[in-house]
């Protein structure tokens, strides 16, 4: 697999080794003694989530906080989504920024998300499956989250406001400055 941090500290890209044939393809999504030995640090997962989504739907800003903090490695199994990771860590000297990665069931791109990020997606494709693995259960008095068109942070969602489709949830979010860290 090759391994490329991001301009996030322990932020990764992951691109398998995918070996093509006369029947189609076949890769290694994970293997935890390559992964841990490639970004240099133990990850336990504990936990598989997997969502559908159509076309303009943002999944964001989402984290969780204290002790349910969760690393996450994400990619996509059909379709096509961009993928952000934004910095809450607030000795960073990258807090407030982020990365967007598109990742498709073609290029089958992973990002590995570290503890102390906010993580979420826009679905560009008609539809997309979305799958990810977290080194901590989900804790809901725990959840935390930042809306997606934060102004501080500005990230380019790649589709026009009318056509992104958000849950209640999401589109009451607070702004980076307002958010429970």
């Amino acid at each position: 697999m090759k391994v490329t941090e991001t301009k996030l500290k322990g932020c990764y890209i992951i691109e398998p080794r995918v070996y093509h044939d006369h029947r189609g393809c076949f890769f290694e999504s994970f293997n935890q003694q390559e992964f841990e030995a490639a970004i240099g640090e133990k990850v336990d997962f504990v936990q598989d989530n997997q969502s559908c989504s159509y076309k303009g739907v943002v999944r964001a800003l989402h984290y969780q906080v204290g002790a349910y903090a969760q690393a996450k490695l994400v990619r996509v199994l059909r379709g096509r989504v961009l993928d952000v990771a934004v910095d809450l860590r607030k000795d960073s000297p990258t807090f407030g920024d982020y990365i967007a990665v598109e990742l498709s069931d073609e290029n089958k791109k992973q990002v590995f998300i570290p503890k102390g990020f906010a993580h979420g997606f826009i679905t560009l494709s008609e539809t997309a499956e979305f799958f990810y693995k977290c080194d901590s259960f989900y804790q809901k008095e725990a959840e935390g989250g930042v809306v997606y068109n934060d102004p501080d942070i500005n990230i380019d969602w790649m589709l026009p406001k009318d056509e992104i489709i958000l849950s209640d949830r999401d589109a009451s979010l607070p702004k980076l400055k307002d958010a429970r860290l």
